[in-house]
Formats: C-alpha cells, sequence, structure tokens
C-alpha cells in the first residue's frame, strides 16, 4: 500500500538512508549537467492540451494561454534547469496544437524532452518537434542520475500500456544504470489514484511495471502526468509524484469526472547525488 497522500506545494525531502551508490565507473553521461557532483534541476510541465486554434478551451480554460502563464511563473525555474520534462497530452486531439511550442518554448535555451500522452498524435508530434530544443530520447544520465522515459500510450485509448518491448528496454535501461539513482517518468499513472472513473484509464499493466521495477533497488522515483492533481507517496522505498496539469485541475478521490478549482501548476525536482530527491508542486494564480 501507499502512504497517505502529502498536501500539494510544500517542499519535502525523502532520505534513503539504506540505499548506497556503488559498482562500476559510471557509464555514460548525456545530459546538461556532465559533472556528476553537480544537482540535476528538472521543470515538469504536463498536459497542456492544447489546440491549433489559439482561442481554443478545455472546461472553459483557454489552454494556451494558460500554458503560455505557467511558462511565464516557471521562467526562473527552467532558467536554472538542466531539462524540461514535457509528460504528455500536449494537444487535446488536435496536431494542429504542436505548432505553438516552439514558439513558447525555444527561447528557454533549454532541453525540451518529451514523450506523449493519449491526446497526442504521436507522428504529428515527432515531425512538429523534431527540431531544437525537443528531444525524445528514452533515457539520459544527467549527473549521478539516470532519467529514463516511456511511453505508455496505446493508439486511440485514454488507458495506458507498457508493451513487452518497452518493458523489456526498461529492464535494459535500468540494468545498464549501473546503480545509479533512476527516476522514470510515463504519462499514466501506475498506481491507484482513489478515483473510480481516473483510476480506469490508468496503466493497465501496472503490476508488470512494478516487477520489473522490484528487482532494482535503485530506483528512487516514478514521475507522471495525466492525473490533473498533486500526488506524492512512497511505495516500498520509491517516491510516487503525479502532477497537476497547466489547464485544469480533476477533483481527487472523486468517484465520478469532477473539476477541482486549484489553479494551473507545475514540478520542480532536484535530484542530487546522495540519491536524495526534492520535488514541490508550484500552483499559478
Amino acid at each position: 500500500m501507499c502512504c497517505p497522500r502529502v498536501d500539494a506545494g510544500h517542499q519535502i525531502k525523502w532520505y534513503f538512508f539504506a540505499r548506497m551508490l556503488g559498482g562500476p565507473e559510471l557509464a555514460r553521461d548525456t545530459g546538461a549537467s556532465p559533472d556528476a557532483k553537480m544537482t540535476v534541476r528538472l521543470v515538469q510541465l504536463t498536459d497542456p492540451h492544447l489546440f491549433g486554434a489559439d482561442a481554443g478551451t478545455l472546461r472553459g480554460v483557454a489552454t494556451l494561454q494558460s500554458f503560455a502563464r505557467t511558462v511565464a511563473a516557471a521562467r526562473a525555474a527552467i532558467s536554472a534547469a538542466d531539462r524540461v520534462l514535457l509528460t504528455g497530452d500536449l494537444v487535446q486531439d488536435d496536431p494542429d496544437g504542436y505548432r505553438h511550442f516552439p514558439q513558447l518554448l525555444a527561447d528557454l535555451n533549454k532541453p525540451i524532452w518529451c514523450i506523449p500522452g493519449n491526446h497526442d498524435h504521436v507522428a504529428a508530434m515527432r515531425r512538429t518537434l523534431a527540431a531544437t530544443p525537443f528531444i525524445f530520447d528514452d533515457y539520459a544520465d544527467l549527473g549521478a542520475w539516470r532519467v529514463i522515459m516511456l511511453d505508455s500510450t496505446l493508439p486511440n485509448e485514454a488507458r495506458g500500456h507498457l508493451s513487452a518491448a518497452v518493458l523489456t528496454a526498461l529492464e535494459s535501461w535500468l540494468v545498464t544504470a549501473q546503480r545509479r539513482p533512476t527516476l522514470v517518468c510515463l504519462h499514466h499513472h501506475p498506481v491507484p489514484m482513489q478515483s473510480e472513473w481516473l483510476d480506469a484509464v490508468g496503466l493497465d499493466n501496472a503490476p508488470d511495471f512494478w516487477s520489473v521495477l522490484n528487482r532494482h533497488a535503485h530506483v528512487r522515483a516514478v514521475l507522471w502526468g495525466h492525473v490533473h492533481q498533486s500526488y506524492d507517496s512512497l511505495r516500498k522505498g520509491v517516491r510516487l509524484l503525479g502532477t497537476p496539469s497547466t489547464c485544469s485541475q480533476f477533483l481527487p478521490n472523486s468517484a465520478d469526472f469532477a473539476v477541482d478549482s486549484l489553479p494551473p501548476g507545475y514540478r520542480t525536482l532536484a535530484l542530487h547525488t546522495s540519491g536524495e530527491l526534492d520535488t514541490q508542486v508550484h500552483y499559478v494564480p
């Protein structure tokens, strides 16, 4: 079982005293923090749900304006970050919406690391965002950490699924991490959110996912989008993190679909060489 949900907006540090780094020399470093002694800083933006039309709205929220406002509020954090993570549902079933991302994010001068969500068009997403600063790497070694980005989408399905090929690759990436502390990211939530309607569209083979992670004690955290709310818990020493959308939020613990009154949000993360992780959810008034 997971421990209780932690109130959003408060910075929390979890210490993993029982887990020590070790093993062979670090194999490769492809990230923006080549010095393994440095803290790696990330900013997560998720579920913008943009439309091709500038004035497109979702549940009464003008999603382009909301995303632009969130990016503006996060600009100082992004300036200090090594990468920005875009964890899915970049658009609301409208491939023309991808055209906004280069306009809004290119001048940040940071790598923008993308994975799709269930409302994305993967081919159009990769085609439109093929140039710098957008990247679609499966994993990268950033400082002392390995960060893995998984595609959990199924065509024309709201629920998520990790294919046998992805699970095999995940196993390989965790083995070759050589006991680096590791953050695993995906779009769909791999644990119940205690919302009946939302859990029906989570990761449908979560036990297979956890079976892989359970074999690797250096996994420190799992991070996702999709749920439009803050979530912070712990499972067998692994930090579990869900992040609010840059547009509207879902009401937690609701059996039926319901929208919360909270404003747009984003998450910052600091990955320390010790294997400790600091994170905070920020709401944008």
